[in-house]
């Protein structure tokens, strides 16, 4: 009969690159007492991550060795399978969008769900609750306009939304304007006044 850990390891090889995985997930292999012993000791022969608490990630073999999986992989994975809207966070969407030339130092994400980190390897990964508006078009680039705005604040908006103009087509400000009932009265009152004028 194979060993545990075998078992474990030849089943997590079948999920996609960054899937979060749990003792949940192989009851159907031991009980869980059984299981966390050998999560841990796969953990400790390097052939899991510990990512969290309960939670566990495989790390990536590439001609160099292996390596955690990208950040990006695990978010999108553990959006999928938790049903958590995970988006980059404001100071990242204002970078990608040219407010700002500091890239972020950090690795952060906004999360429908609770606050909490993900280490993978040496890279921490931090996950924070945000409010429902800043999480709006989610995987739309309208949504990356929202949460730079959010990153400018009210002092700056003004200021942050002529830079973007130049950037993005009207079309996502369009896309903005049928959820701005959601969005603060600061970020509603900057955006309508720029359709005015616009």
């Amino acid at each position: 009969m194979k060993r545990l850990t075998e078992s474990i390891l030849e089943e997590a090889a079948k999920f996609p690159e960054g899937t979060p995985l749990t003792a949940k997930m192989w009851l159907h292999l031991g009980n869980r007492a059984a299981l966390d012993q050998a999560l841990s000791r796969l953990v400790r022969r390097g052939k899991l991550l510990r990512a969290g608490r309960g939670v566990y990630v495989a790390p990536v073999a590439s001609r160099f060795g292996s390596r955690a999986p990208a950040a990006q992989k695990v978010v999108e994975e553990l959006s999928q399978r938790r049903g958590e809207t995970i988006v980059p966070s404001g100071a990242s969407a204002a970078n990608a969008l040219g407010l700002t030339t500091q890239v972020p130092t950090r690795a952060v994400y906004l999360t429908s769900g609770r606050s909490r980190k993900i280490t993978l390897g040496k890279q921490i990964v931090y996950l924070q609750h945000a409010p429902a508006w800043q999480l709006t078009l989610a995987k739309e680039p309208a949504g990356e306009i929202v949460r730079a705005l959010a990153w400018a604040g009210p002092e700056k908006v003004g200021m942050a939304l002529k830079e973007i103009e130049a950037r993005v087509p009207q079309s996502e400000f369009q896309r903005i304007s049928q959820q701005i009932s959601l969005l603060p009265l600061w970020m509603a009152s900057a955006l309508s006044q720029r359709t005015q004028y616009a």
